[in-house]
């Protein structure tokens, strides 16, 4: 997000700051792909139908605060030199042992999440070819091999496309269920209608809100970019990336407004409501629509698995070699292409596909659902908050740190975040 006028300044007259350019969008779509999931869009269909337009407002302060912290953590990167990791482990020992049982429990319970949601669709596409936990464990198989394979510039690419896909189905089912564009424009009002309190801050906190925001600053550094003349660029980079992602959100919730809202329709909780809105689009609009929407659900999907399974692993690299070199000081020593390469990065792939798989076939452990949610509640607001230390502190150069509205978008993100945090962990099967 663009910071105040003094930031403005300082960009438009420091040496080298290279040109915006829509030919270098890259690393944003790559990070608004991986956090929109199949469950985002369910939470935002149901809301749409419970509601109708009502909450389109808090979709699109979602957006805006997305922007806010996936720009931190690149502005970060650019301007420091230094890895996020790198900069949460000067602020104590306390960062790094949460983080290192975050990844561990999290990327356990979440390679099962992502490889069943992936296989869903695949399995009402083909009903007959295998059974849904096998069609899970080939989508984290391939994952893992087209990761392990290849390097951020072909990654880039095929989630590109795959965005692309997403893109046209959610405009197509929009467009198809004919909104009612005056109703649309009044849900930009914010309103908190009754029994919306819990949905509004979902739809606010939740879309596109994961640990792969953290992951931004480390695909920019992929991409190549490592210092502070590409800061423009980052900036419209990630503008575009979730300004995209409200095009998806908006969308979806047209479709639980006119589909679901208007005829009184509930879709299932969790990745299976959307095989619940296969069914209505195919009786509504016909087969050809639900199987596009299928197409779309999968590249949903499995852009979520394999942005995970690069960018995370990207991150878990970075953290072991940090805890091998406590004295390091930055995080130059490893460059962002060796670190696809490295034994981290593959062991975290590793970890994130084949001992999940252990979950596809029996019910998930009920201490470790309690220990998942608990830590992985805990996550967004410790990214917003360390963001906001991080970056008003003498770690960042003074021309780089947080202006007034990164401050109070930030804070309000973090503080958004603690009361999520805290109404999950209540909602926790104690």
């Amino acid at each position: 997000m663009a910071d105040t006028a003094r930031q403005d300044e300082t960009e438009g007259t420091g040496p080298g700051l290279r040109k915006a350019s829509w030919r270098h969008i890259g690393p944003g779509i790559v990070v608004a792909a991986t956090g929109v999931g199949a469950g985002d869009l369910v939470a935002t269909l149901i809301a749409g139908s419970k509601f109708g337009y009502t909450l389109l407002w808090a979709a699109v302060v979602g957006c805006l605060i997305k922007i806010a912290l996936a720009e931190a953590a690149g502005r970060w990167h650019l301007a420091t030199g230094r890895t996020l990791f790198d900069g949460w482990r000067s602020l104590g020992p306390w960062t790094t042992g949460y983080f290192a049982v975050y990844v561990a429990v999290w990327g356990f319970v979440y390679g099962a999440a992502a490889m069943s949601s992936s296989a869903l669709p695949l399995q009402a596409l083909f009903p007959d070819v295998m059974d849904l936990k096998w069609w899970a464990v080939l989508c984290g198989v391939g994952g893992l091999v087209f990761v392990w394979f290849n390097r951020y510039a072909v990654f880039e690419k095929v989630m590109t496309l795959l965005v692309g896909v997403m893109f046209v189905v959610t405009v197509y089912l929009a467009v198809r269920v004919t909104p009612h564009l005056g109703d649309a424009l009044a849900g930009l009002v914010p309103v908190l209608p009754g029994g919306s309190l819990i949905y509004t801050l979902g739809l606010i906190g939740g879309v596109g809100g994961t640990i792969t925001l953290a992951a931004y600053g480390y695909w920019v550094n992929a991409k190549g970019w490592t210092d502070t003349s590409w800061m423009r660029v980052m900036r419209l980079d990630n503008r575009v990336a979730y300004i995209t992602t409200g095009v998806f959100v908006v969308a979806m919730l047209f479709v639980g407004a006119e589909l679901l809202h208007s005829s009184g329709i509930a879709l299932a909780k969790g990745d299976k409501g959307l095989l619940d809105l296969s069914g209505v689009l195919a009786d509504r609009y016909g087969t050809v629509t639900s199987k596009l929407f299928l197409i779309g659900f999968f590249a949903t999907s499995i852009t979520s698995l394999i942005g995970v399974w690069h960018g995370v692993s990207l991150m878990f690299a970075d953290f072991v070699t940090h805890f091998r070199k406590r004295g390091a000081t930055t995080g130059e020593e490893v460059a962002a292409g060796e670190r696809e390469k490295s034994v981290p990065f593959r062991a975290y792939l590793l970890w994130l596909t084949f001992p999940p798989m252990a979950l596809l076939f029996l019910d998930q452990p009920f201490g470790l659902v309690i220990v998942y949610g608990v830590i992985g509640a805990f996550f967004m607001p410790f990214l917003a908050l360390t963001l906001v230390w991080l970056l008003n502190s003498d770690r960042t150069p003074r021309e780089w740190r947080n202006g007034p509205l990164s401050n109070g978008t930030l804070a309000a993100a973090g503080l958004l975040f603690v009361v999520l945090c805290v109404q999950q962990v209540r909602e926790l099967p104690w």
